[in-house]
């Protein structure tokens, strides 16, 4: 986030956002469609993306594994060595 150039990447990203959501029932229909493994990592204390919409995949993907760590919205630098490590496991596990 403190490299030069990246609050203009973040701007553009939030100024695109709202153009998700009109996208989201095409991920849900997938989602249902596919059982796409999923592994969702993310902040129980996110007041961006908040906890309920990594819980939402459930729903659609009931093999999904949803872990809510102790931390908020940019997981990556408090909790990277634990989210590695629930990747290197997921893969192991899920791929063929």
């Amino acid at each position: 986030m403190a490299r030069d150039g990246q609050d203009g990447i973040q701007l553009s990203l939030i100024g695109d956002y709202g153009s998700n959501v009109g996208l989201y029932p095409d991920f849900q229909e997938y989602f249902r469609t596919s059982q796409v493994p999923l592994l969702a990592a993310w902040g129980a204390h996110d007041e961006i993306f908040v906890p309920q919409g990594a819980l939402a995949f459930l729903r659609d993907l009931p093999e999904a594994e949803v872990h809510l760590l102790p931390t908020g919205h940019f997981a990556l630098e408090t909790h990277a060595a634990q989210i590695s490590g629930l990747i290197d496991d997921f893969l192991i596990r899920r791929l063929p």
